[in-house]
Formats: structure tokens, sequence, C-alpha cells
């Protein structure tokens, strides 16, 4: 055997690491396979990527309708092409980036004299139109919608942000 040989075999010849995204490990199983669900919904031409076509299609079966900024808008908070690994990264991002729940829950407490759990529902509007990061009346419906409401006008909003954090028993 050749020296050269003999050298290749004591010091082998050392392969660069890859790197790989910690993104997976996030989230469990169930959750991931509920994300890839919800990409492959919006992904309508099922070439594996997200592109302002299918996002415009998607929120066009939701009865909005995007306009081209809005779509631009959203496109660019992916730094490059958005496959699933991308996507997945995004909502990573967007989860953390949410306050933890007992801030969420204790800002609306602020708002609560009583400290029952509830606002109503018609003050709560009035408050999001008109203080802070003012939300629109579209807005506003559109948190409400689906929302833990009862038949007294009253919003919930413990039971809110744990759905906002965790998502619902279903899920």
């Amino acid at each position: 055997m050749s020296k050269a040989k003999a050298a290749v075999r004591k010091h082998p010849k050392k392969r660069g690491q890859r790197a790989t995204s910690n993104i997976f490990a996030m989230f469990d199983q169930a959750q991931i396979q509920e994300f890839k669900e919800a990409f492959n919904m919006i992904d309508q031409n099922r070439d594996g990527f997200i592109d302002s076509e299918d996002l415009k299609d998607m929120l066009s079966s939701l009865g909005q309708e995007p306009n081209e900024q809005v779509v631009e808008s959203m496109m660019s908070e992916a730094p490059g092409p958005l496959n699933f690994t991308m996507f997945l990264t995004l909502f990573g991002e967007k989860l953390n980036g949410t306050d933890p729940e007992d801030v969420i829950r204790n800002a609306f407490a602020c708002f609560d004299e009583e400290a029952t759990g509830h606002i109503n529902e018609d003050r709560l509007r009035e408050l999001l139109i008109t203080m802070g990061d003012r939300f629109t009346d579209a807005e506003v419906d559109q948190m409400f919608r689906g929302s833990p409401v009862d038949n007294n006008g009253n919003f919930d909003y413990i039971t809110f942000t744990r759905i906002l954090k965790h998502g619902t028993k279903d899920e």
C-alpha cells in the first residue's frame, strides 16, 4: 500500500457539516401534519411552493378580495421561495413572536373592572377601534368571528386567550 493511501485512511477527509433547520423541533408531529395540510390547501397549483397566485386564490376562496399590495406584502415576509420548510419557519417565528398567554390575558383584564373574565362585546369593540393600534371595523368583526361570546354579548377573554395560544379543543 502506498504512503498516500495509508495517509488517507489514517486521516479521513472531513465532510462539511450540513446546516439543518431546528424548526421541526418546535412542533410535535400532529402540529406539523396540520401545517402541512394548511400548506397544501394554499398551494393551489401543487408545485410545492406558495406563490402570489396561490395566495390570491386562497384569499378569494375565503371571501376576501386581495389586492396586489397586500399579497406582495405577505409574500415579502419570506426571504426566498415559500416551500413547506419556509412556511413552517414563518409560522414558528410568528408564534414565538406573540406575547405569553398571561400577558395577553392581563391586557384584557385591565378592562374587566369586575374581574369576571368577560368584557362586553360592544365595549371591547369601541376600545379596539379607538385606543392604541386602532383596529378597523372589519378587523374587529374578523376577531369576533368564532370568538367566545355568550348570549348576553360578553366576550370571554380567558377562553379567547387560550384558543389564541393553543388552538381549540377540537384541534
